[in-house]
């Protein structure tokens, strides 16, 4: 029986994987932002509901500590959490959300279970971010994008951090046996959580229309959760494997998100791991 955490697990792709799993009789961590949909979860034994807001740094650090209290070994983490917002959102926190939820919220995820799941046979975390794609510099005097906010391109920020923290991940944890997937399923006609302007909320409504199904756009991912590829960090575009290197995966852009992380990290105090 494994444990498998997903974030962003009560919509689209992210439920579709909790529902595979609970099926298969493993333990399923789903970890949303709505109680109500997290309540579908109440009913299966083995599923655990953590209600977060996880664009917020403290509750990411809140709920490492709680997986990790009651989940010692952590066999997979699937990070699938997004939000699409057309115009300029800070959290509670002070930091664009967009960056906040789809990027920071990773890194705390996925350095925070480190050690549960080094403790894992054959563990992996598998980031669905896009890999592939054309993506934008980082701002890295202005990762916030205090001037000049666009959706699309708060997203594709994001896409390209968590390129490099595929690669950050990777250099830091050598020899811990984790298996780091990024991973792009291809358009998917999944939930498309977001709040859109008129002309965005078209573009999506035309995905929804000719997007492959969610229970096909979840098959490379399951393939990854059940076979782990042996190498620390590995990419892969709609099941096709490319090499994350080069343009985009450059270990010194890497390094220096990884230090501008800790920056902005440090400015919201020291991780605390609470009990209950």
């Amino acid at each position: 029986m494994k444990t498998i955490v997903i974030s962003g697990g009560t919509d689209g792709m992210g439920k579709a994987l909790a529902m595979e799993y609970l099926g298969r009789g493993d333990n399923v961590v789903v970890l949303g932002r709505d109680p109500a949909k997290g309540a579908v979860f109440a009913e299966a034994g083995r599923a655990t509901f953590i209600q977060a807001d996880l664009g917020l740094v403290a509750r990411n650090r809140e709920v490492v500590g709680l997986i990790a209290e009651r989940f010692p070994v952590v066999d997979a983490l699937v990070l699938c959490a997004r939000h699409f917002r057309s115009a300029r959102v800070e959290t509670a926190e002070g930091i664009e959300s967009t960056f906040a939820l789809e990027y920071l919220s990773r890194h705390l995820l996925g350095h925070g279970l480190a050690a549960a799941l080094g403790r894992a046979e054959r563990p992996v975390i598998v980031n669905v971010s896009g890999p592939g794609t054309a993506k934008p510099e980082i701002r890295w005097h202005d990762v916030s994008l205090t001037r000049g906010y666009q959706g699309v391109g708060a997203q594709l920020q994001a896409g390209r951090a968590n390129d490099l923290l595929g690669v950050a991940f990777a250099a830091e944890h050598a020899g811990s046996g984790i298996s780091y997937v990024l991973l792009n399923p291809g358009g998917v006609a999944t939930s498309f959580s977001g709040d859109y302007d008129a002309a965005t909320a078209a573009h999506v409504e035309a995905l929804k229309r000719y997007g492959k199904p969610v229970e096909e756009g979840i098959v490379p991912i399951i393939a990854r959760i059940d076979d782990p590829p042996a190498e620390p960090l590995s990419a892969f575009v709609e099941g096709r494997r490319i090499a994350p290197t080069g343009p985009g995966f450059e270990p010194a852009a890497a390094k220096r998100l990884a230090e501008v992380t800790r920056r902005l990290l440090a400015e919201h105090g020291p991780v605390r791991h609470p009990r209950g």
